[in-house]
């Protein structure tokens, strides 16, 4: 067993955050699934643009797409990265099936520019679930107030969502909200709800990037970890208690809190203190090929996430004391993610125009 996968006993799974069809043609995505222990796959726009600027697999292809006139950039980008997620849910399908559904999932995001539009991202998820047409597909949707809208209708239809762009409790909390709500509906319709199948996406090191500089020396690099710990918490006050027992008898799963931005921005902090700081059960870590180098190499697995608890809630109060408001600091950074997803995805159609 190698360190990667001796995350795994503790009930935590490692997804990774890249996808190109380099990666997938040269068997490099199939090693990591089976050496690495690799549970599932996230994508952006970001993650695309450097596919398809710098794989030569997409050349031809782009080009045919190119010389059809009625069909507009953002067609042929999906045209393009659709049969990627689709080659990806192929290969993950085996431990999906193994798992009943927990594991084996692989992300694509409805276009940025849809953030503030609940019936455009409603439009946009179903057609790309349908596009996808794999069991595994999740469709990625921001937690913007009209994302969120969509998330609750989208999990009472059946569609698996990964909700990303989270950075506060209260978000976290509103999305726990949508999707509760969503499966109840969904069982009061009587639907099935065992295959429903959706995380919350969590971004950490963007936080102590801004927090940082606000923050006497002592609190500095703690404050994204304190924040996951206390979700965890409310995560298993939620999940594993009274309020979600009904649906969990009727076949429901609990919504995973889903790791993201794990890369160690900040020289001076280690170089996977966001994989060793947050391992525990029903979690998931979406890690960059870098980063899951680093702790091939030298990463350390233990149940870390549900230890400190309180501590972690003593370090958050410290830093409210110090004047931060991370209901505050959760939107500031929703909306620059969201900008920095606007803008890939520009790039993104400008590759394809």
């Amino acid at each position: 067993m190698n360190r990667l996968q001796a995350i795994r006993p503790f009930g935590q799974r490692l997804w990774l955050d890249n996808l190109s069809r380099e990666l997938i043609a040269s068997g490099e995505l199939a090693r990591l699934l089976a050496d690495d222990g690799i549970a599932g796959v996230t994508s952006n726009p970001a993650i695309f643009h450097k596919a398809i600027s710098t794989d030569p697999r997409y050349r031809d292809e782009l080009a045919q797409l190119k010389s059809d006139a009625t069909l507009s950039a953002e067609q042929r980008y999906e045209t393009l990265v659709i049969a990627d997620i689709q080659a990806a849910c192929d290969l993950n399908l085996p431990q999906y099936r193994a798992t009943a559904g927990d594991d084996g999932y692989v992300s694509l995001e409805v276009s940025p520019a849809l953030a503030h539009d609940e019936a455009g991202t409603l439009a946009a998820a179903r057609r790309l679930w349908v596009a996808i047409d794999r069991p595994n597909a999740m469709i990625k949707i921001p937690a913007t107030a009209p994302g969120i809208a969509a998330f609750r209708q989208l999990t009472a239809e059946g569609i698996n969502v990964n909700i990303t762009l989270l950075f506060s409790l209260k978000q976290v909390e509103a999305v726990w909200d949508a999707y509760i709500a969503g499966l109840t509906a969904r069982h009061a319709a009587g639907q099935p709800l065992r295959h429903v199948k959706a995380v919350a996406s969590f971004f950490l090191s963007r936080v102590d990037s801004l927090l940082d500089p606000q923050l006497p020396a002592p609190l500095q690099g703690k404050a994204a970890i304190a924040l996951a710990k206390a979700a965890y918490r409310r995560y298993l006050q939620r999940f594993h208690g009274a309020e979600f027992a009904a649906l969990h008898a009727a076949g429901a799963r609990p919504q995973f809190l889903l790791w993201a931005s794990t890369g160690t921005k900040n020289k001076a902090y280690s170089d996977v203190l966001y994989v060793e700081s947050l391992i525990g059960a029903d979690t998931v870590n979406t890690v960059p090929d870098a980063t899951l180098a680093l702790f091939r190499d030298h990463g350390h697995a233990a149940a870390t996430l549900a230890a400190d608890g309180d501590a972690a809630l003593a370090t958050l109060a410290a830093a409210e004391a110090a004047g931060i408001d991370f209901d505050a600091v959760g939107e500031q950074l929703q909306q620059d993610g969201l900008a920095l997803f606007e803008q890939a995805f520009a790039e993104l159609l400008q590759l394809t125009a």
